[in-house]
């Protein structure tokens, strides 16, 4: 298969390493445009426009994914098929031009979690279970017929990070694995149930913020789903600390109130307190509560 891959963070690369080292050829990259980072304002590739470089891929990186050039472009490549992961939605002309259409890698059993934060919003939610899923595209997003799906345990101790490293890995895997059933036309298609669908938007500065009115198994998912990034916080004195961190406790506080030992912060929600076991003062780095209880306290700040 002839091959054309759109997408953008460390997540897609799992999927082009997979493709490249296949026996199926890559014929370009698509990627979003190289940005000025950081206060020197240097230049920064995406992490699939870095590998593509290193091993000798063409890149594509159109402002305007509906540009009559790029399109041109494209034309020009006669691809076999599109495949897309972590990318922007794709306009109908565009995965509508390969022979064999274009297909999407998607985190979560569809129709469940469709939406830009899938793997986030499973551990927010508290689900036991999740997986990814390939689709051929459709007009409307994630929705299009189902190819592959693999199921995913999501660990007590996962979080955004560990889980998204797990689906990055499984779902390279399958990638692959619908290139061929694609190629050696053995596709059994499934169509989605709407009924049985749910939403993951994109994460929120409101979806971040810690209520302490809630449970602390609600709580201790938030802090997990939104970890290593962008992270659960709440306000104290006017700052935001963020919490990358935390376990369920036996003890009984009131709501938000904080209790501190030597070594330990402990909060308090609707029914039992978290203990906290990370957290990251504001224009402070991340620490364990010990390392922030050398000199600091929530209770006396």
């Amino acid at each position: 298969m002839n091959i054309i891959f759109f997408g953008t963070p460390d997540f897609a690369v799992f999927s082009l390493k997979a493709i490249f080292n296949s026996y199926h050829k890559i014929l370009a990259v698509v990627t979003a445009p190289d940005k000025e980072r950081g206060r020197g304002r240097k230049v920064s590739f995406t992490p699939v426009k870095q590998f593509a470089i290193e091993n000798g891929i063409e890149v594509l990186q159109p402002e305007n994914l509906s540009d009559i050039q790029f399109i041109a472009k494209l034309k020009e490549f006669s691809a076999d098929l599109f495949v897309i992961v972590a990318f922007r939605i794709l306009p109908e002309i565009v995965f509508t031009m390969p022979k064999f259409g274009s297909f999407n890698l998607h985190g979560s059993i569809l129709p469940k979690y469709r939406g830009a934060a899938p793997i986030q919003w499973a551990i927010i939610n508290g689900e036991k279970k999740t997986g990814i899923t390939t689709f051929f595209l459709q007009k409307t997003v994630d929705t299009g017929n189902i190819i592959l799906q693999k199921e995913i345990e999501i660990k007590e101790e996962d979080d955004f990070g560990t889980l998204h490293d797990k689906m990055a890995e499984i779902g390279a895997k399958s990638v692959v694995e619908t290139i061929d059933l694609i190629s050696e036309n053995k596709v059994n298609l499934q169509n989605q149930d709407d009924s049985l669908a749910s939403k993951a938007p994109k994460i929120t500065k409101e979806i971040q913020k810690i209520d302490w009115n809630n449970s602390s198994e609600k709580i201790v998912n938030q802090i997990r789903g939104l970890s290593p990034f962008p992270g659960a916080f709440f306000l104290h004195n006017g700052k935001i600390i963020k919490i990358w961190k935390a376990i369920k406790s036996d003890k009984k506080l009131g709501i938000g109130e904080i209790l501190e030992t030597k070594k330990q912060i402990f909060i308090g929600t609707n029914n039992f307190a978290i203990e906290i076991l990370e957290i990251q003062p504001e224009d402070r780095k991340r620490m364990t509560s010990e390392e922030f209880l050398r000199g600091n306290s929530l209770i006396k700040g």
